[in-house]
């Protein structure tokens, strides 16, 4: 099994080194594309096969990434599309916003069309722990999507769903790492307020973050559920919660997701 990913950005970048942890595939079945020669020797660095060249990068790959900015999408498919084999090969386009129905248009050739899949994963795919979104279209049969499937499943957990749903898909779990940043960054500042050093603030929110995670995987309990078990009547942990929903909490998180879909 052969991997090319196009673009070494923040996102292909990740996919690679995310790649290159895992079991999937060797590191000698790797390669990226990237006009940026500080990316490539940083990956060749790696082990795994670095080149200027998108095409060359497309040529006798079993699956080929595309991971670039939506702006450059239509380009870089173009410049590939003589190289692609659509009956050998399989496409996965990562690119938020970007219509199916637009990349089909640029690809097609009289008719015919490679597997394609639309994939949304976030940057902690670089630590295997990324939530990855799928979209198989048209020209992708149960054999493209399983692989699709097995090959970001092996990078943290996907979920198959519909093109109509990829914006909230994206918002949720691609910004929604930003957002935790930020509650991270925030609860640990409370830290420092409360007498901790900063670094001990942030190693005390990321154990705690952590161990709601994994209470709740391995519980199966609702959020709320889980809550109750931690608040007594009167007690810290309902006056705190209660002043953070006078701040409007929950509704400053709900409004914040939508507007990633606007």
């Amino acid at each position: 099994m052969k991997i090319s990913i196009i673009g070494a950005g923040a996102m292909g970048g990740a996919m690679a080194e995310g790649l290159i942890r895992g079991t999937f595939v060797e590191n000698e079945d790797i390669c990226i594309a990237d006009p940026s020669r500080l990316s490539r020797e940083k990956f060749a660095n790696m082990g795994i096969t670095a080149t200027p060249s998108n095409q060359l990068a497309a040529q006798g790959a079993d699956v080929v990434c595309v991971v670039v900015k939506p702006w450059l999408v239509e380009q870089v498919l173009r410049g590939i599309k003589d190289v692609l084999d659509y009956d050998q090969q399989t496409l996965v386009v990562v690119a938020a916003g970007v219509k199916s129905s637009d990349i089909e248009s640029w690809l097609d050739k009289g008719g015919k069309m490679i597997p394609l899949l639309l994939a949304i994963p976030n940057i902690a795919i670089a630590q295997l722990q990324s939530m990855t979104f799928l979209v198989a279209c048209q020209s992708a049969d149960a054999h493209h999507t399983e692989l699709a499937e097995q090959l970001f499943g092996s990078m943290g957990k996907t979920i198959l769903t519909d093109e109509q749903h990829l914006a909230a898909g994206t918002t949720l779990a691609s910004c929604g790492i930003a957002y935790a940043m930020r509650y991270v960054r925030a609860a640990a500042e409370g830290g420092v307020e409360l007498g901790f050093r900063a670094d001990e603030a942030k190693q005390i929110v990321m154990q705690t973050m952590m161990g709601a995670v994994t209470l709740l995987e391995s519980t199966g309990l609702h959020p709320e559920a889980a809550i109750d078990l931690v608040t007594t009547p009167g007690g810290v942990t309902i006056r705190g919660l209660n002043e953070m929903e006078h701040a409007g909490f929950t509704s400053a998180v709900i409004r914040g997701l939508k507007a990633g879909v606007k």
